[in-house]
């Protein structure tokens, strides 16, 4: 990535000398070189940042953090990590955190950073312009940058759709050993078992933990692209997934994986009855940010059409501005109903999902 300066015009006196009656040629040259060889009064602007804290790793966000710097001269500096670890480092920080954005993919853990006093709202007519009111946090102290809902995904050799309706069928005997998900440690399925008690209440949220484990395919392991490739070899009939690995697969330049992309199904549950869970990407500004204006401009870059439209075609996510285009592949998924619920309730419920989880032995 270019770093940028911005150079103020410089600034030099010009001096008229008039040559006086009586004074020689060389005295008025040693006039003009005096004035010439003056101290000028020089301005250079300093170096345009913006430090992002960031749980988010997608080869998109390169990119389009490349075409930020480009179109402003402000550089974008990461630091990666894990969302828990970043939200530790900017407590530890204090104010002498040099952090000016947070960014992650889970609404739940955008609310932790929130109540742990490490955001500030974000005012800005045009990112309120860009996002509706249900992707930002009531407070604006997150605004959302995409969506990813979390479906069914299925074998279209031996599953129809019509076969498929609910999360809560899932646990049905009819798909014993057919089941395939990842470890309970993955921040999505937390935070779908956290939707549960949210519509559902802890009880039944531990019912549908405890059906599902029962009919496990396998001991949970590896991300969505391994319960995808597992469907192909047989190992289980349905995962649930996020609608984007689908895309990646599809979009893969591993011959093996597009097959495997085109081997599988998506389907949007709970249609008729809560909405199919969707959870968020989303960024804070900084309670201590150091470059605010410049974080601002960021925001607003990223959830402008056309930012969203490069997110929503390279990384197949669901883009949070109405006006981005959408690639053919979700074009093709239709419309489907939501889960109403509010983001920052995932990581209200988290710990109690997480309890849920260990008792119904969902490794």
């Amino acid at each position: 990535m270019i770093n940028r300066k911005f150079l103020a015009p410089l600034l030099t006196g010009i001096m008229t000398v008039g040559l006086l009656a009586g004074c020689s040629a060389n005295k008025a040259n040693n006039a003009v070189n005096s004035e010439e060889s003056s101290p000028t009064a020089t301005a250079q602007a300093a170096e345009q940042v913006v430090n992002v804290y960031s749980a988010r790793s997608y080869d998109v966000d390169a990119l389009l953090y490349e075409k930020f710097t480009t179109e402003t001269g402000i550089k974008v500096n990461i630091i990666d990590g894990k969302a828990e670890e970043l939200i530790e480092r900017l407590k530890r920080e204090g104010e002498s955190s040099q952090a000016d954005l947070f960014l992650t993919v889970d609404g739940g853990v955008l609310n932790n950073a929130k109540q742990a006093g490490l955001l500030q709202p974000v005012t800005s007519d045009i990112i309120d312009q860009n996002v509706p009111k249900e992707l930002r946090d009531p407070e604006n102290e997150w605004i959302g940058l995409s969506t990813r809902a979390r479906v069914i995904v299925y074998s279209k050799d031996r599953i129809k759709p019509e076969q498929l309706s609910t999360y809560e069928d899932l646990i049905s005997p009819a798909w014993k050993g057919k089941i395939l998900v990842r470890p309970s440690s993955s921040l999505y399925n937390q935070s779908l078992l956290s939707s549960f008690i949210e519509l559902n209440g802890e009880a039944k949220a531990e019912e549908w933990s405890k059906g599902l484990v029962e009919n496990l395919a396998r001991t949970p392991e590896g991300n969505d692209r391994d319960q995808a490739k597992a469907i192909v070899a047989g190992v289980g009939d349905v995962a649930l997934m996020n609608t984007y690995y689908v895309g990646l697969l599809l979009n893969s330049d591993d011959p093996e994986e597009v097959k495997v992309g085109q081997s599988v199904g998506v389907f949007f549950p709970n249609q008729e009855t809560t909405g199919t869970h969707v959870n968020i990407s989303g960024v804070g500004l900084t309670k201590n940010s150091k470059n605010k204006e410049n974080a601002l401009k960021l925001i607003e870059f990223l959830t402008g059409k056309e930012a969203q439209t490069m997110v929503t075609n390279e990384n197949y996510e669901f883009p949070v501005n109405a006006a981005a285009e959408l690639p053919e592949l979700l074009k093709s998924w239709g419309t489907f109903k939501a889960q109403k619920i509010d983001f920052n309730t995932l990581g209200i419920h988290n710990a109690k999902a997480i309890e849920i989880m260990n008792k119904t032995g969902w490794k």
